[in-house]
């Protein structure tokens, strides 16, 4: 490498060549705006097919897969192991024959050889398969296949293709036959990676059965592998479960209870009849209360069977020491939902807010969005706290209102959250703190939250909210849970959270057990707020970009004063300015882009077309009648991504 020696021809050169770089950046270039929504392929397909289009509703020719499962399952103590059969009804609703079916095998996530991102708490051997058959037909399970015959791989794996002799043709349906067991992992910490069993007196039991994936118009089969951070994509369909447990052991599922008579005392069967007529929190078992003939009915073991329809998982849980208590909700439309909480008997102190929070965040979300859809809704401690699933959630008092949340997204509002997490853990985080806001009986504070988001732009780590948060990297939280509530103040401060509040509520109405992309989203609200705000999901959606504005000079000429706004980043933004005057002086006169907030301060808003010239730089002339200016404030609300507020304020 040569040496460059001061103020040799070399460096003078170089010198040259770099001052009038140096000067040109003090005059940013303009910047294309970019005002569409990129399609891909996949909504492209979509969109073709007429199963979906840009009024972001579902098409006339929208169709999903169904499943109906029929489970029997035995729980083995000591050593929580399971060991089930399970028959599958595939409902094939599409145009096209499925010439295969892909099985989604979770519990293989906590094998020694499973590729994954999250570390399991503990290593078991995944499924172990007994039977598969389609249609009768019984598959080899180890070996080559037989010539003209179903054959299945990928049985260690988390994903697993069944090859079908037969497609299953438009509008038929298949029966998949399994028989399988596991052990339930025994987490050594806090966490169960979303189930485990405490030694063998408690089990939370969840993705534990082999799944059909999700087959739809955008991909066809779901073959993502679950590799431990994102989590759902289901077909809806109904649950018939049977769960043989011994006696004395108190189970909570997802669905309602078909057989409390076989499984109860009759003590506990009259205490349970009370739950919808009292507002009251009801003991059905107590702490008292312990083994056959006393905390259940009498016997070795108990089969507890439930029923659930139009949900997308079935999960369960159960202990000999289990307290159950049950209260009832509200919901709008004048329906009673029983709500069962189920907690170990050293942690009733800790579960004694439950009933109330819980309560709240059913009522409020079905007045947010949509009514709370299901006929009950379950609450299970034990080593997993933070986790949800169709009429039940796996959580203590700190998370539960973001778990009973997920009640909406993913559970009735069925997005695909291993891709677009955002649309699942971000819009729940968001209305967490809509929630949050009403039981503490205060608006909720959104202002400062989109303005947050210039702090992060730039951030290499950071993957754009439209890539695949199964592999969101280093900052997959943030992609999925953080960054959709600065999205939504940010909307607000262009639409109004009350807008935005009532488009969703339409959005989630719309999309009711049916499976959304973030472009049906984007596109529905467009609609829904009656303006093209294509150019905000295109920068939110699809970029790390921010506005970073700020005021660049304010100058007055008689009672015409110039404020200079920039806008450094890429992500156009509407200019809100915030102008403070003084006590005294001329009345103040409102111009038609502007209102006064009180007696001496106004709010003047120019869209965001400003930008659309491609100019970086715009001039706000603002003319009051003459009342003096003391101070300015650009995004006074705080809404809009911005790397340094310091310099949205004038003067300095």
């Amino acid at each position: 490498m040569a040496t460059i020696r001061r103020g040799s021809g070399v460096l003078a050169a170089l010198l040259t060549a770099v001052l009038p770089l140096a000067a040109a950046a003090q005059q940013l270039p303009e910047r294309a705006v970019r005002r569409d929504i990129p399609l891909t392929n996949t909504i492209r397909r979509a969109f073709a097919a007429g199963t979906r289009d840009s009024t972001g509703r579902p098409g006339p020719k929208y169709w999903q897969t169904a499943v109906d499962y029929r489970i029997e399952a035995r729980l083995e103590i000591p050593g929580a192991r399971i060991a089930a059969r399970q028959s599958a009804v595939v409902h094939n609703q599409s145009p096209d024959p499925m010439r295969v079916i892909v099985l989604r095998l979770d519990q293989n996530i906590f094998r020694a050889d499973a590729v994954r991102l999250t570390r399991p708490p503990e290593i078991t051997d995944g499924f172990r398969f007994t039977r598969l058959a389609v249609n009768g037909q019984p598959l080899e399970l180890t070996g080559p296949p037989r010539p003209g015959s179903n054959s299945v791989f990928g049985l260690d794996q988390t994903v697993a293709t069944i090859q079908l002799a037969n497609p299953i043709a438009p509008g038929a349906s298949a029966t998949l036959d399994l028989g399988w067991r596991f052990r339930v992992p025994h987490p050594p910490g806090s966490r169960g990676l979303r189930h485990g069993a405490l030694g063998d007196t408690l089990v939370q039991v969840a993705q534990w059965y082999p799944r059909v994936a999700v087959f739809d118009d955008l991909r066809g089969w779901d073959t993502e592998p679950y590799l431990g951070a994102s989590e759902f994509y289901h077909n809806f369909g109904s649950f018939d479960v049977s769960l043989d447990v011994p006696a004395g052991w108190i189970v909570g599922a997802t669905g309602v209870l078909q057989n409390p008579e076989q499984v109860l005392t009759a003590a506990a069967q009259q205490r349970l009849q009370q739950v919808p007529g009292t507002d009251d929190v009801v003991t059905v078992v107590g702490a008292e209360a312990r083994g056959p003939g006393i905390a259940t009915a009498a016997g070795e073991r108990l089969v507890w069977r439930f029923r659930a329809d139009s949900v997308a998982d079935f999960a369960w849980g159960a202990s000999p020491v289990y307290v159950w208590q049950a209260t009832r909700v509200q919901a709008p439309g004048g329906r009673t939902i029983p709500m069962h909480i189920y907690f170990m008997r050293d942690r009733a102190s800790a579960f004694a807010q439950v009933p109330a929070v819980g309560r709240h965040a059913v009522e409020f979300y079905s007045r947010l969005w949509l009514p709370y859809a299901f006929p009950q809704l379950t609450v299970l401690d034990g080593p997993e706290l933070g986790m949800e699933y169709p009429m039940l959630v796996m959580s203590g008092l700190g998370a539960l209102d973001h778990e009973i949340g997920h009640e909406w997204w993913p559970m009735m509002v069925g997005v695909n959250e291993t891709w677009y997490g955002f649309m699942d853990e971000g819009f729940n985080s968001y209305m967490n703190i809509l929630s949050g806001a009403d039981r503490a009986q205060r608006p909720p504070r959104l202002d400062s939250l989109g303005m947050r988001y210039g702090q992060t732009s730039g951030n290499e780590q950071e993957a754009p909210l439209m890539w695949n948060a199964n592999y969101g990297g280093p900052m997959y939280r943030f992609q999925a849970y953080q960054k959709a509530p600065l999205l939504l103040s940010s909307l607000g401060g262009i639409v109004g959270d009350t807008a935005v509040w009532q488009a969703m509520s339409a959005y989630a109405r719309a999309w009711q057990f049916k499976h959304p992309s973030p472009w049906d989203f984007a596109f529905f609200m467009n609609r829904a707020l009656g303006r093209d705000l294509s150019w905000f999901w295109y920068y939110w959606l699809f970029t790390t970009e921010s506005s970073d504005g700020s005021i660049r000079s304010v100058t007055t000429s008689e009672n015409r004063t110039t404020v200079t706004i920039q806008q450094a980043g890429q992500m156009p933004a509407p200019v809100v300015l915030r102008v403070d005057f003084a006590a005294d002086g001329p009345a103040i006169r409102t111009p038609a882009n502007g209102r006064l907030l009180d007696a001496t301060s106004a709010l003047v808003m120019y869209p965001v077309d400003v930008w659309f010239n491609g100019s970086r730089s715009f001039d706000a002339v603002l003319d009051f009648g003459g009342r003096k200016i003391e101070r300015i404030t650009y995004d006074p609300f705080g809404r809009f991504p911005d790397r340094d507020p310091k310099d949205n304020v004038w003067p300095r």
